[in-house]
């Protein structure tokens, strides 16, 4: 395996390997018991194959290159015990289990560390990184251990960025020292050439907020004397008289152009301090947040904050099967969990992996869910509805849009006291889901003795904004079902999720990322799926009974009393 995944190679193909016989000799003399990486070659085969990543290689004649089958596997079983490329390259040279699972000769040399990252890097440019998990799960499937419309379940946990995560001073600051640094490689006289001898002590270290002023309005200086250099920086670039075109490509440079529009603004010819206001700084979905790292964003989610990226996992939570990860997706960190739950069903059509129940919390379910999860998946999402949260609903006596008879084939609304709306239009709300906005008629709603339980508008009629019907109906049904007994009992299957997160945190380190940027950080998290997929393959396999949640000695008392 001494060969690498050059340019100047090429692949030819061999999509199937044995165990030498003294490797399998010395292997299960080792591991009478047997171990997770022998067990899966065992009992699944090869789980990958080189022409699945024919992609991955020129079509021309050359050295053989490294098999990528293997690489891949040797991906995942890094992940699974956390190495890094030189202590996983060390384990193929060195670990007997690892050549048993890989066909690997006692003798066998191995490859360089380098070649990893190489093959990452080659999985993140053709964007085949979900091939280690969809290949994966594809054998799972075929020896019966997920079933077909089963139950599955999904939720998303934090990660956080390979980064430092920085106040609005040190982001500028350090923005603007990457691209100084990245320039001075390229083009160090004509930097030399345009910038001030007291730019050496401003920006050769890193900036750090507690060297940098603690009062308010000294900040403000800094931070516009920074801006007056990176705008003069700019300036030159593109309009000074020896202005490099060259160097405004430099991904650097861009970074600085786009953090300098984001936290900067010219009023009058002078660059003035964006006001940290509702209009004064673009939205976290938007802003830049590192110069090391521009994907990702900064969220908040109760009481957490953090600078980064969401995981989505989604499972199988059959009875008689092993948890399986059947689908993974990174977002960044401002992207909401319900845009999340049609991406999700997609790509499990596309892996005929659709569930015929599938349990997620109440930031995944909208009424438009509910609709489209049925009529285009058939899937019935099991999830909480938010209640209605208008005053009228939350006083009991008011009149909520429940208290309305609505006649939709009319396309009429009664209310309470027996008045029949004025209009019906067809609109959309603030984040632009169709809604249908109905108005009454302002006399009749004006003498209406019961006006102070329906509006609180002193002239206005009521209005109201109703759902288009499918939804409607299927808003109000949930919010039904959701007081039961019974679907409290069925909703209990989701809670599972959390020990796979908790397990995704505590072995595999899920929430904080290796790497940078969006595509890297999903490839770290496909293969930190594949390792818990291949620990509980492991456990299923071996009868290991499903961990339950544990419960202290005095919390057991009050169960057995009950």
């Amino acid at each position: 395996m001494n060969c690498s995944l050059s340019g100047g190679m090429t692949l030819h193909p061999k999509n199937y390997w044995e165990v030498p016989e003294e490797t399998a000799r010395v292997a299960r003399a080792s591991f009478r018991k047997g171990n997770v990486y022998m067990k899966m070659y065992d009992e699944l085969g090869t789980l990958y194959l080189d022409s699945d990543f024919l992609k991955l290689f020129p079509a021309r004649c050359g050295q053989s290159a490294i098999s990528p089958a293997k690489l891949a596997l040797i991906t995942v079983m890094q992940f699974a015990e956390g190495l890094t490329d030189r202590q996983a390259a060390d384990a193929v040279r060195g670990r007997i289990d690892w050549k048993y699972a890989l066909g690997l000769s006692l003798t066998d040399s191995g490859f360089d560390a380098s070649v990893l990252s190489e093959f990452r890097e080659r999985l993140c440019q053709h964007d085949l990184s979900n091939k280690l998990l969809d290949l994966m799960v594809s054998h799972f499937k075929e020896h019966d251990l997920i079933k077909p419309r089963g139950k599955q379940r999904t939720d998303s946990t934090q990660v956080v960025a390979a980064i430092r995560q920085v106040n609005r001073l040190e982001l500028v600051g350090e923005t603007l020292r990457a691209a100084l640094n990245e320039i001075a490689k390229v083009a160090p006289e004509w930097l030399k050439a345009i910038i001030d001898e007291d730019w050496f002590d401003r920006y050769s270290s890193r900036f750090d907020d507690y060297r940098l002023p603690k009062k308010k309005t000294e900040r403000e200086q800094m931070a516009l004397s920074i801006g007056s250099d990176g705008h003069h920086l700019l300036h030159q670039l593109w309009f000074g008289d020896n202005q490099k075109s060259n160097l405004q490509k430099l991904a650097s440079v861009e970074i600085l152009r786009q953090v300098w529009i984001q936290q900067y603004v010219l009023i009058n010819s002078k660059l003035n301090w964006r006001n940290p206001d509702p209009t004064g700084l673009p939205p976290n979905s938007l802003c830049i947040e590192s110069p090391y790292d521009i994907e990702a964003r900064n969220g908040t989610k109760r009481d957490t904050n953090w600078t980064g990226y969401n995981v989505h996992l989604t499972e199988t939570c059959d009875d008689k099967t092993p948890n399986l990860i059947t689908n993974v997706e990174t977002t960044p960190a401002t992207t909401p969990d319900g845009s999340v739950t049609s991406v999700v069903h997609r790509k499990l059509a596309q892996k005929d992996l659709l569930p015929s129940e599938h349990y997620v919390d109440a930031a995944y379910v909208d009424s438009y869910q509910l609709v489209e999860s049925n009529q285009v998946y058939q899937v019935s999402v099991v999830g909480r509805v938010a209640v209605d949260s208008s005053w009228q609903a939350k006083l009991k006596t008011g009149f909520d849009v429940a208290a309305f008879v609505i006649d939709w084939d009319k396309q009429i609304v009664k209310c309470p006291q027996g008045n029949l709306s004025r209009s019906w239009r067809d609109g959309y709300d603030c984040r632009k889901n169709p809604v249908i906005q109905v108005e009454f008629d302002r006399k009749t709603c004006a003498a209406c003795p019961e006006r102070r339980n329906c509006t609180k508008s002193e002239k206005a009629p009521r209005t109201l904004k109703l759902r288009p019907r499918d939804e409607y109906d299927a808003l109000n049904q949930r919010r039904q079902e959701q007081l039961t007994k019974e679907f409290e009992k069925k909703y209990a299957c989701r809670a599972g999720i959390e020990g796979t997160i908790s397990q995704g945190v505590r072995r595999f380190d899920l929430r904080r990322t290796r790497y940078c940027g969006l595509v890297k950080t999903h490839l770290q998290h496909v293969a930190t799926a594949c390792a818990i997929n291949l620990a509980r393959f492991f456990a299923g396999s071996n009868h290991f009974p499903k961990a339950r949640t544990r419960t202290s000695a005095l919390a057991s008392l009050r169960v057995e009393s009950a």
